[in-house]
């Protein structure tokens, strides 16, 4: 059984001179010549991803699209019918957004945000620009602290909007932003509160001290770079922290207590001082 949209693991069963023919348990899947590594011989297996292409036939590619099913990503247009739009997903065939699917009218060029769905009638991908239809907070499937995958949605009055998990909404308040974001933009966070009626706040990054673990190699090697001394201290502006470490000020200040606790820096008026072990 193979999953269209989806990445396969196949087995090489036959080699022909347009290509590959894997293994699906039926007639099997072309896999074309152009995408095939280099050195596979019968017998071996692999990974590759599966979708129609433009004869409707499935069709195998090592090549890795922008999304695959179930996602939301920002892809952008290439081409516009009366019927739809086609988005560059990263493969030789674009993905096709219906007319019905569209929130406005797409046009060449632009970048938007969309689902990428199996088309129930066409047992097609496609893509949708709808998004709230798949959304949900109603049953929740994450618990504060949990690491997720956040897609920014859009900006609102107290921060901006994001996808979790490519199921849930939550948000990123202003607060916890410490470089420039763009609806569309992918990045690791983790839930920082559950509200009632499971409205959920998120912060980018890791939770607590594993979050200032991460951090504790950078702030050393950064130390070791520029002579053991860094004119950065709890008084630094929070944007010239950002700037320098790609860290927020409070993450910091946490990196910075926890290597002096193991007497590792010291503070001065003006920095701080990577000490001699």
């Amino acid at each position: 059984m193979v999953n269209i949209g989806e990445y396969n693991v196949l087995k090489v069963i036959k080699s022909l001179t347009i290509g590959l023919i894997l293994d699906d348990g039926k007639e099997g899947i072309l896999l074309p010549k152009r995408f095939v590594p280099a050195g596979v011989k019968l017998g071996d297996d692999l990974k590759v991803f599966l979708y129609h292409d433009g004869e409707d036939r499935v069709i195998a590619t090592t090549q890795q699209p922008y999304g695959i099913l179930g996602d939301i990503v920002k892809l952008r247009v290439v081409s516009t019918t009366p019927q739809g739009a086609f988005l560059d997903w990263g493969l030789m065939k674009d993905i096709f957004v219906p007319k019905s699917k569209q929130i406005t009218r797409m046009i060449p060029g632009g970048d938007y945000l969309v689902k990428i769905y199996l088309d129930e009638q066409t047992g097609r991908l496609a893509a949708s620009e709808k998004l709230e239809h798949y959304l949900s907070n109603e049953t929740l499937t994450v618990a504060e602290k949990d690491i997720v995958d956040l897609v920014v949605y859009r900006r609102t009055d107290i921060g901006y909007v994001v996808i979790i998990n490519n199921r849930h909404t939550g948000v990123l308040h202003f607060n916890e932003i410490y470089r420039d974001i763009q609806v569309g933009d992918r990045f690791q966070g983790f839930i920082k509160k559950i509200h009632p009626e499971n409205k959920i706040d998120v912060s980018a990054g890791k939770p607590g001290y594993t979050r200032v673990e991460d951090e504790t190699g950078k702030l050393i090697r950064l130390l070791k770079e520029n002579n053991g001394y860094l004119p950065y201290h709890d008084k630094s502006a929070p944007e010239d922290i950002y700037s320098f470490f790609g860290m927020s000020k409070k993450t910091f200040k946490m990196t910075t207590g926890n290597l002096y606790k193991q007497r590792k820096i010291a503070f001065t008026q003006t920095g701080i001082k990577l000490l001699e072990n």
